[in-house]
């Protein structure tokens, strides 16, 4: 069997060879000829443990090719970004980019998957297209949505041993990416309708944010109480029915931070807790840039002299490198363009370089500044101790003090 994969990107790349690992020939494709050159040269563009590895040998046995346009296949997998045009309206441009650029090819029997975070009705609007262009096609391929569910740091074991959810336009075709995905996913396949698997996908990532946004509202709250947030949600989980998350400076990452919006959009009168959520981790970002710029102001007022801070992470979450929609690095931003007469150390130690900061190494910053900002909890971090004569910022618990 022969699979396109469109897109190779976070989630893309990562299928794409795992699929080529259990012995599916794959052809991915990327519009970004850097991304397509380095692929090809056995190099990752994003950072997972133990991927590059399994992408050099899926290259090396000839299963894997990396390519700027697609190639007839059995298979065709849209793996691209959905993005946002204005007030946070969902855009499936990308997604009908590359249904287009794949329509020429697709012949009698093939499987059509959309992987893409798409709002409901995506897939039959992209069957419509389909079969508007290619009015042979209807009934004789099969078309389907399989939304992924896997961890940044845990990629490779998370798409073998996850469950997926997998909602074809009809029985035909979820049977037939069932059978698809049970060449590499051990986890169990649920089969359900297309829309049902669009909907679960901004479900399950709708629920964590209204979660999220649980612990920052009461971080705030006791921030404001003078009690220790850390060790009374500690408390309060020792509770056999209570399980509350850890708060931290807002949301990010291109899931979270990002499909409950497919949700409000489309069911802006009903969606009224999700879209709350929304707004409670939005502000917690804000809310940490104020903290910071006060902590500046009154360093200053008495001790006469600006002070150095160091803004601990950039990433969206621990131990990646990962800045998507990062409330990290939106709070860095703003702090920044505040006060630009003082002196900044922006730390992020998994990345090598960016193209707006520059990057000091974290025990350099932390040894150097005096106010101290944590806003990833990387486990580098972890390995410091506490400093009484530094003002710290603990956003995310390192210290949990």
């Amino acid at each position: 069997m022969k699979a396109c994969f469109m897109g190779l990107g976070y989630i893309g790349l990562p299928t794409a060879i795992i699929a080529a690992k259990s012995g599916v020939d794959i052809v991915g494709v990327d519009i970004n000829s850097k991304v397509v050159e380095q692929t090809n040269a056995g190099h990752l563009h994003i950072v997972e443990p133990g991927l590059e590895a399994l992408l050099q040998e899926v290259i090396k046995s000839g299963k894997f090719k990396a390519m700027s346009q697609p190639q007839e296949s059995d298979a065709y997998f849209i793996v691209v970004p959905t993005p946002f045009k204005g007030d946070h309206q969902p855009d499936i441009s990308y997604v009908e980019n590359a249904t287009r650029m794949v329509l020429p090819l697709l012949k009698s029997g093939d499987l059509y998957v959309i992987e893409s975070t798409s709002p409901v009705g995506t897939t039959e609007k992209m069957a419509e297209l389909i079969f508007t262009e290619r009015p042979e096609l209807k009934g004789d391929i099969h078309i389907a949505y399989c939304p992924e569910r896997v961890l940044p740091g845990n990629v490779i074991y998370e798409l073998v041993h996850n469950d997926r959810v997998i909602g074809g336009i009809d029985e035909a075709s979820t049977s037939h990416a069932i059978e698809f995905y049970s060449q590499f996913v051990t986890g169990q396949l649920h089969p359900t309708n297309a829309r049902t698997a669009e909907l679960c996908k901004l479900t399950e990532n709708s629920s964590r944010d209204v979660q999220i946004a649980f612990a920052n509202e009461l971080s705030m709250i006791c921030e404001q109480a003078g009690i220790n947030v850390w060790d009374l949600i500690d408390l309060a989980n020792k509770h056999p029915r209570v399980n509350i998350l850890q708060p931290g400076c807002g949301v990010g990452g291109h899931c979270i931070a990002v499909d409950p919006y497919f949700i409000t959009a489309a069911f802006p009168k009903e969606a009224r807790i999700i879209a709350k959520a929304r707004e409670i981790n939005n502000f917690k970002a804000q809310w940490c840039a104020e903290k910071v710029k006060n902590a500046m102001l009154e360093f200053e007022l008495k001790n006469s002299r600006k002070p150095v801070v160091a803004m601990m992470g950039l990433a969206f979450k621990p131990n990646i490198d990962d800045l998507r929609e990062s409330p990290a690095k939106r709070i860095t931003t703003e702090v920044m363009q505040s006060r630009n007469n003082a002196e900044f150390l922006v730390v992020e130690p998994n990345i090598q370089e960016h193209n707006v900061f520059k990057l000091t190494p974290y025990n350099e910053a932390f040894e150097r500044a005096d106010i101290v900002v944590f806003l990833t909890s990387h486990n580098e971090f972890k390995q410091l101790e506490w400093r009484d004569d530094k003002v710290i910022l603990d956003f995310c618990g390192i210290f949990r003090k």
